[in-house]
């Protein structure tokens, strides 16, 4: 049970017991006592929705706080993983440029030793 829902609970408690007490050993006639009971619990009601607005603008404030929070986190995870997603495209254009390049140089290979495959083939049929 959270500490505002005890302290009102007791609140209410101890309005109950004076209330009761002041019955018992009440000096007055019995107006004047149910006048100072009916005082007593306004008062009371007052000091319960004193205690629940506070209570209310306390959870209200811890709410806020933590939506800020919250908001500032997924900012800060956004950010983080754009730049991630940009690092890893940059760094997959690069190497796509290396495997481009390699391949390039593959073909060309390839093409010279074609090339000398076909002049031997050709002076081989020549002779």
């Amino acid at each position: 049970m959270s500490k505002s829902a005890t302290t009102l609970i007791a609140l209410a408690v101890g309005a109950a017991i004076g209330a009761t007490a002041g019955l018992l050993y009440a000096p007055e006639s019995g107006e004047k006592t149910r006048k100072k009971i009916k005082k007593q619990a306004r008062k009371a009601q007052r000091d319960m929705d004193e205690q629940a607005r506070k209570t209310y603008a306390e959870v209200s404030q811890k709410a806020a706080q933590f939506t800020s929070s919250l908001n500032s986190t997924a900012t800060e995870l956004k950010g983080s993983i754009e730049d991630r997603i940009e690092t890893a495209l940059s760094s997959a254009s690069y190497k796509a440029d290396e495997a481009i390049l390699a391949l390039e140089a593959k073909l060309e290979q390839l093409r010279e030793q074609n090339a000398k495959l076909q002049k031997s083939n050709a002076s081989k049929e020549k002779a």
